[in-house]
């Protein structure tokens, strides 16, 4: 039962069921709905009308759909009317995807509106398309400019069906060019699915094909471009599909039955009285309130009066604040996700915060002096004497999330209060709107952020209170726990980002010093302790009043200080979660990223999205690297020859010179080897030192069967639609990979126990004196027990 949407998913809905109970009873046959699923925009509504099992992200619909039939698909293409899906595939799984959440970029629905536009059926548009002899060159991209296109064909005089030809030849150029930039397919694999209504029109499919095969750049091979048998019905089969194996794992549906659905009336409310205000974003919301037989939600107070036995849905929220009306349904919906996020630790956020705390070291600035009699005497003294007034403003961005406290604590220890070391405001859209005017830094957005992080300091921290000077270090190299690598270099755009900042604030006039406020990039190696003394030295010598020996000393507190964060706090925590995560049979998410990538602006608070549904959270900083853990892990590598040390990745990756890059190889081995973890990867768009190793990552974690998930191309824009998709596909296929887990762990355990028994039994056996007329000698009779209970475990593990 299939047809083109109307625009109204309730009324679609309702048409639906009720022509497909005609068709059933047509028939002299009756229909019971065993089970019952939904999917696409609407899902959630329609569940919660229909009282359905399951609403199925359409990912996860459109994969099973696909894979169902076509066991071998790669990639599916998925062209409806409202937007373009590429899936890739691995293993079953989701590997990445591809959506365009911005415009419509000549989607199927385009397709349509053109068609019926010059006056045809959109079911003659293929035929009409293949008449035509010549075509006219559309560029792909947005429909607007498409739109505009047509308009200027018709007055060069193009007939209806040759620019029909030529939107169809453009659709495979936006899906391939304009929605997924991936210009070589054949690195996506073998096998491409065209699902989705928009596959019914042949004169799309056949331009579809071309392009594959035009792009498909493999002299070995050509691609096997298939259509869906049920392209147009694929996302609901895919539901389908899911409704059946909950059904058979015993769940019974509570659909609300044909009647109920015939009778469903509804009305909509959208106006200044449904405004949500529980957080800054102020969604408009849309209220739908609907009344159906079997309802029996109770009336709550609200703006809106709403009548006993009507059910209100709430669309049109970006948090889950804006689900309900009343304060204190908000203050339940808090409390639930503070619990769940408290239960399910965010050591992105965890780091991010403790990166720039306090550490409270002890003072050990060189007493002031009772006498100064010289120049340079007084000099010091005045310095000294400063230091408990001074205010250093310093900027939240890039490296610092790794090494903030050597500089914090060697501040503090040195007689600055924690309290004037004044840090920027968090990543957020705001802070970078107001601050990125000001000139630009191009290569990725971490760096694009220095320029705005300063201008907060400036316009806002120091607006409040002077600030005299703003720290921005430029970050040579980083400390390291990893064996034989080349060395522990920073990206040399993150490490000259603050000679840019400077750039920007000083080109048109020095704003630093008509704010008298002393801006210092000082270039400095925390990975070198004793060349950090000079470096420090060097600079804060005279701006502090500095001796040589409390500058070393205040390094060395500021390098205690370091290991505390990295051990005393980030790896002792992930510990803890670790630890959890083995005894509960629970899956936590490695995060594959760089250090600023803690930041909850350039990480678009993805993880937090998985902390509300039960995932922890383990940053590359926070993964344990006790001996207990390492060695187990890493043992089969050691004895085999190919690493010396668990913290040894030249098995991996033998340009090593770069320490971020390493650290996300070295955490890729490690995440490949744990059963309780999973990798996403976070990359930055246009991020040099991470494009090297997308393969290595993905491959060094998925040869062990584990799950890898990306958030690749992260830049200053947040798609939050494709957020929330990516994030439920993934932890559709998370929460299959642990009920495998589980089951795979209760059969070793089962198998466990069954050999403990039998081992017991034997030894108690061997150790009673053997009857008379046997005779047999107990080295042979204990072989032949030891072959028997390995024929049981491998029998068993068969079987499993």
């Amino acid at each position: 039962c299939y047809q083109l949407s109307k625009g109204n998913p309730l009324e679609d809905t309702m048409e639906m069921f009720a022509n497909l109970r005609k068709q059933v009873e047509d028939q002299g046959a009756t229909v019971e709905l065993l089970g019952v699923g939904s999917t696409g925009y609407a899902k959630d509504i329609l569940k919660e009308v229909l009282r359905a099992d399951v609403a199925l992200v359409e990912t996860v619909a459109h994969t099973e759909a696909a894979l169902h039939f076509y066991p071998e698909a790669d990639v599916i293409c998925d062209v409806g009317g409202q937007d373009i899906k590429l899936i890739i595939l691995q293993d079953g799984r989701v590997k990445d995807f591809k959506l365009n959440t911005q415009c419509s970029a000549g989607n199927g629905y385009f397709l349509q509106s053109t068609c019926v536009g010059f006056g045809f059926d959109v079911k003659e548009y293929a035929d009409l398309a293949f008449s035509a002899k010549a075509m006219p060159m559309f560029g792909y991209g947005c429909a607007v400019f498409m739109q505009s296109d047509i308009v200027d064909f018709q007055r060069q005089g193009w007939k209806p069906e040759e620019i029909m030809a030529g939107l169809a030849n453009v659709l495979p150029k936006n899906i391939w060019l304009y929605v997924s930039q991936i210009p070589n397919l054949s690195s996506l694999g073998n096998t491409f699915i065209l699902q989705g209504g928009t596959q019914h029109n042949l004169a799309a499919v056949k331009a579809q094909v071309d392009f594959i095969e035009s792009r498909f750049k493999d002299k070995g091979r050509k691609p096997n471009v298939i259509v869906h048998q049920h392209c147009g019905e694929s996302g609901a089969i895919g539901a389908a599909i899911e409704a059946r194996r909950l059904y058979g794992r015993g769940l019974r549906t509570n659909f609300i039955g044909f009647d109920a659905v015939k009778n469903i009336s509804y009305a909509t409310h959208r106006s200044e009285d449904t405004r949500c205000y529980f957080c800054k974003n102020k969604c408009l919301r849309t209220f739908i309130d609907v009344q159906i037989l079997s309802a029996d939600e109770s009336w709550k107070k609200s703006k809106i009066p709403l009548a006993k036995g009507v059910k209100r849905l709430i669309v049109g929220n970006s948090c889950e604040k804006g689900l309900v009306e009343d304060v204190n349904d908000m203050r339940e919906i808090k409390k639930g996700l503070d619990a769940m996020k408290k239960e399910n630790p965010n050591m992105a956020e965890v780091g991010a915060k403790a990166a720039f705390r306090s550490y409270s070291p002890p003072l050990v600035a060189d007493p002031l002096p009772q006498y100064a009699f010289t120049r340079k005497q007084k000099e010091r003294a005045r310095l000294m004497k400063r230091r408990k007034d001074l205010r250093i403003g310093v900027p939240r961005i890039l490296n610092m999330y790794s090494v903030a406290p050597i500089f914090s604590a060697y501040f503090e220890a040195l007689g600055i209060p924690a309290e004037n070391l004044v840090y920027s405001d968090f990543t957020s859209e705001t802070l970078y709107k107001e601050g990125a005017k000001r000139g630009a830094i191009d290569p990725c957005f971490p760096s694009k952020v220095g320029i705005p992080h300063v201008h907060n300091l400036l316009y806002v921290h120091h607006k409040k209170k002077p600030l005299d000077i703003i720290f921005c270090p430029m970050l040579d190299d980083l400390p390291s726990d990893l064996k034989f690598v080349q060395d522990h270099r920073a990206c040399p755009t993150v490490v000259t980002t603050p000679e840019a900042v400077k750039a920007a604030f000083t080109k048109e006039g020095d704003i630093f010093q008509q704010n008298n406020i002393l801006f210092l990039d000082t270039f400095v190696n925390p990975a070198k302790p004793a060349l950090l003394t000079k470096q420090l030295y060097g600079e804060f010598a005279e701006v502090l009043g500095l001796s040589w020996e409390e500058n070393v000393r205040a390094v060395n507190e500021g390098l205690k200080a370091q290991d505390h964060f990295m051990n005393g706090i980030l790896r002792a925590q992930g510990r803890e979660i670790l630890k959890k995560l083995e005894a509960e049979d629970r899956i936590g998410i490695v995060v594959l990223g760089r250090p600023y990538h803690n930041d909850p602006g350039i990480n678009h608070e993805i993880l937090e999205e998985f902390q509300k549904i039960g995932y922890p959270a383990l940053t590359l900083q926070s993964l344990p690297i006790d001996d207990d853990i390492l060695f187990p892990l890493f043992e089969e590598d050691i004895k085999a020859g190919l690493i010396e040390h668990p913290m040894d990745i030249r098995d991996a990756w033998k340009n090593s010179y770069s320490e971020n890059t390493s650290q996300k190889v070295w955490a890729a081995k490690y995440t490949g080897r744990h059963p309780n973890l999973v990798a996403l990867e976070l990359s930055s768009f246009k991020c040099g030192h991470d494009a090297p190793i997308y393969t290595v990552v993905e491959e060094t974690v998925t040869k062990s069967g584990t799950p890898y998930f990306s958030f690749k191309d992260i830049d200053e824009n947040k798609p939050t639609g494709s957020i929330k998709i990516r994030v439920e596909t993934i932890s559709y296929f998370l929460k299959r990979y642990r009920e495998d887990m589980v089951v795979r762990k209760q059969k070793e355990r089962e198998i466990d126990a069954k050999l403990r028994e039998l081992e017991a039994q034997l030894r108690t056996e061997l150790d009673a004196p053997p009857p008379a007329q046997v005779g047999l000698p107990p080295a042979p009779y204990e072989a032949e027990t030891l072959v028997g209970i390995n024929a049981i475990r491998k029998e068993e593990m068969t079987e499993g």
